[in-house]
């Protein structure tokens, strides 16, 4: 079963003389439960593909399906409840003001369930905090805690796709590869689906099952993990970035 399927998406910002266009005829399925990675260097587009999909880059054409519907330009609850995204910086995406309950208790709310206390609890369990950072501020957890926190908030109602936006190049390298190691976790036990984007090819290689190679906006190769770590890239671009990651 596909869970997430891209179809001639093309994505632009701007007008006229000034568009720019950031994605273009992107195409590319990701099955249910899969890890499948965005790759290429910065400014190829990559995070630009997840902002289409989540509705926070609203220019675009194409067709974007998630579980079989098809992705109007105006997202319904209903579509952030399915879907949800973890961002770069743990310091930007958590409110200064809000504790740790209040953010994972809004968004619980927001989504409708009632048994908030429990379910507070059991998401910080699930990130490995537990209870003693409930009531914590943002400026009171390191880089790795507030990642963890934004990642329990991703889970909160519930969402089948995670979308995974460079989930620790903003952390301390002893801290990676404890989140990279959380989320495979998390995606076994709640049956997730991930689409993650990385300029870290070594990174995806450990969290993925396939990947896509994107470069100047365009996707120039869809190739299985597997190929990645033997080296067997067939685009001169893709294997430009193998040959640099080495």
């Amino acid at each position: 079963m596909t869970m997430l399927s891209i179809e001639g998406l093309n994505v632009w910002f701007g007008r006229d003389r000034d568009r720019v266009d950031a994605v273009k005829g992107a195409s590319f399925d990701v099955k249910a439960g899969e890890s499948f990675g965005l790759v290429g260097e910065s400014g190829s587009g990559k995070s630009t593909i997840l902002r289409a999909i989540t509705g926070l880059a609203p220019t675009w054409s194409g067709r974007i399906t998630v579980d079989g519907r098809a992705i109007e330009k105006a997202r319904l609850r209903a579509f952030y409840k399915q879907v949800q995204m973890v961002f770069q910086d743990p310091y930007a995406s958590l409110h200064p003001r809000h504790s740790v309950d209040a953010v994972l208790g809004e968004t619980l709310q927001l989504h409708g369930f009632s048994d908030i206390d429990t379910r507070v609890v059991k998401l910080l369990d699930d990130v490995g905090l537990g209870q003693k950072f409930r009531f914590r501020y943002p400026h009171q957890l390191s880089g790795g805690q507030r990642q963890r926190v934004a990642i329990a908030r991703a889970l909160a109602p519930e969402p089948q796709l995670l979308l995974l936006d460079e989930p620790t190049s903003a952390l301390d390298v002893s801290v990676q590869a404890e989140i990279l190691n959380l989320l495979a976790d998390l995606r076994q036990e709640h049956g997730l689906t991930f689409l993650m984007v990385s300029h870290d090819l070594s990174v995806v290689g450990h969290m993925c099952d396939r990947l896509a190679v994107m470069k100047d906006g365009e996707i120039v190769e869809i190739m299985e993990v597997a190929a990645l770590r033997a080296m067997q890239a067939t685009h001169p671009y893709s294997q430009h970035l193998l040959q640099a990651s080495v």
